[in-house]
This record gives structure tokens, C-alpha cells and sequence, in this order.
């Protein structure tokens, strides 16, 4: 007699418990792996979104400090410092302190022309600044009233250095009785190095430092030639 053949319903089997398990493990595996990568990647885009704000504020508030820094000394007649019609004398720059005048400093004053007609006084909206308070660059407009230059609800400035650098040339031999000593004629150069570091806010480790030097566009005299 032969053997009678199993239908193709009994023949089918479901998978064990062990088997199912098996898969459920490796399905986890395959998802946590997928969600630390997708996690990482998406703390790599904030950090370098971070970064990136980061750097464009720090340059910003650089690029301001420098622009502003380079008008300092702004005389709007500069030619009554050598020669004025009907005066016995000339008269000496208003405009021309720049504090610090030799070492580095977290703060700087200086001052710059704004009439439309030169009155030769140095006016209270005249004077300008730049100091670090509590974390914050903050710029001064007019005689006291300071402003915040970055945000503090994003970035930290850690560090605000101005070194000035002054080369002094010799007017000596445009005097035309020459000149001897001390009390000769010279241009000064004036140039200030500028530095900014600061952090963010929501991650102290992330820094950034920004370096710049200005060249001052307005030279100082000083002394004179003998009589």
C-alpha cells in the first residue's frame, strides 16, 4: 500500500518562539543603530550651526570695533594744526587722545569730528569707546552712555584686548632752519592690534578668537620746528 502524502496545509510551519525572538533583537539593534546615527548627525548640524553663529557674531562685532576705531582723530581742519590765517599759533588736534597710549587694554576711548562746520572743540557726541563688561562688548556713544555691541543671550566675550602701535617719523629736515632734540616735529603712525574671544552661550566649549588690526587714518604731529 502506499504511503499517503501529506496535504500542502500540513506541511507549512510558523515560525518558533526562539526564531521570532532572535528577530525582534536584531530588528533593535538595527533601529538603535539608526538612531544614534540620526541623533549624531543631527548634534553635528547644531554644533556647526553654533559655530557658525558663533564665528559671524564674533566677526561682526570685530569688523564694527575696526571700522570705528579707524576714524579716530578725525579732525575736520586739520590744516589750523600748521598754519592759520590772522593767528599767532596753530592749534593743537582735539580729537587726538587715544587712551590707551601704550600698553593693552580692555577698553579704549578716542574721538572723532562730527561738524558740519569744524568748531574745534571736543563735544560730549564726539566720544566714543569700546569696553568689556560682564561678558558683553559694549560701545560708548556719546559722553556716558554705553550700549551692548554683542548679544548676551548668545555668546560670552571671554576676552577684549586693543594694543596700540606707534611709529614715529622724523619732520626734522622740513624745518627750514633744521632741528636738533627732542622737541623736533613727528608724524606718529598710530595702528591698533584688536582681539575678541568669546564663547557660546549654550555650549561653553565651543570658542572662537577673532584678530584684527586697524591703521588709524589720521596721523599726529607733534612738536615744532624752532623759531
Amino acid at each position: 500500500m502506499q504511503p499517503r502524502a501529506m496535504s500542502p496545509k500540513r506541511q507549512q510551519r510558523g515560525l518558533t518562539l526562539v526564531e521570532m525572538l532572535v528577530g525582534v533583537a536584531l530588528g533593535l539593534v538595527v533601529v538603535a543603530a539608526s538612531a544614534k546615527l540620526v541623533a549624531g548627525q543631527v548634534s553635528e548640524g547644531r554644533r556647526l550651526l553654533l559655530e557658525a553663529r558663533l564665528m559671524q557674531d564674533m566677526r561682526t562685532a570685530a569688523d564694527l570695533v575696526t571700522r570705528d576705531l579707524r576714524r579716530a582723530g578725525h579732525w575736520g581742519d586739520t590744516a589750523a594744526g600748521v598754519w592759520r590765517a590772522g593767528a599767532t599759533g596753530a592749534l593743537a588736534n582735539p580729537y587726538a587722545a587715544l587712551p590707551p597710549a601704550g600698553a593693552a587694554s580692555d577698553a579704549i576711548t578716542f574721538a572723532y569730528s562730527r561738524d558740519a562746520t569744524e568748531n574745534h572743540v571736543l563735544d560730549s557726541n564726539e566720544r566714543f569707546g569700546f569696553r568689556l563688561r560682564n561678558g558683553v562688548l559694549e560701545m560708548l556713544i556719546g559722553a556716558a552712555s554705553w550700549q551692548a555691541l554683542t548679544d548676551a543671550g548668545t555668546v560670552t566675550v571671554t576676552a577684549f584686548s586693543i594694543t596700540p602701535n606707534v611709529q614715529r617719523l622724523s619732520l626734522a629736515a622740513y624745518c627750514p632752519r633744521g632741528c636738533t632734540g627732542a622737541s623736533c616735529p613727528q608724524q606718529e603712525l598710530r595702528s591698533l592690534a584688536v582681539q575678541l574671544s568669546g564663547q557660546a552661550l549654550v555650549d561653553t566649549a565651543l570658542t572662537r578668537t577673532v584678530r584684527s588690526e586697524v591703521r588709524l587714518r589720521n596721523d599726529v604731529v607733534t612738536g615744532a620746528c624752532p623759531a
